[in-house]
């Protein structure tokens, strides 16, 4: 079965549209972009798109390790987040 991919500026059109149901698949914990596909029933080229453009501006933070196949999970900014500590900074 061939796909026709869509314009790449459509999609990215897309991305504010798609926070909110990308969230709620990340609520129950963290997913790969291919599980975060599955779940929405969207193009997994697609969903990297948005994941990244999330990711980018904050919104999402990746796993520390990726898996047995190479994938790393990402979920919502505060999610089962212990208590990040800062870095101390030496200004000279």
């Amino acid at each position: 079965m061939t796909q026709t991919l869509r314009d790449p500026r459509e999609v990215i059109r897309e991305e504010p549209l798609m926070h909110k149901p990308i969230l709620e698949a990340l609520a129950h914990g963290p997913l790969t972009v291919t599980e975060i596909a599955e779940r929405l029933g969207a193009p997994t080229n697609e969903v990297v798109y948005w994941v990244m453009g999330m990711r980018r501006y904050g919104h999402l933070v990746e796993s520390s390790e990726a898996d047995d196949d190479g994938y790393f999970s990402y979920r919502p900014v505060g999610q089962d987040e212990p208590g990040a500590t800062l870095e101390e900074c030496e200004y000279e």
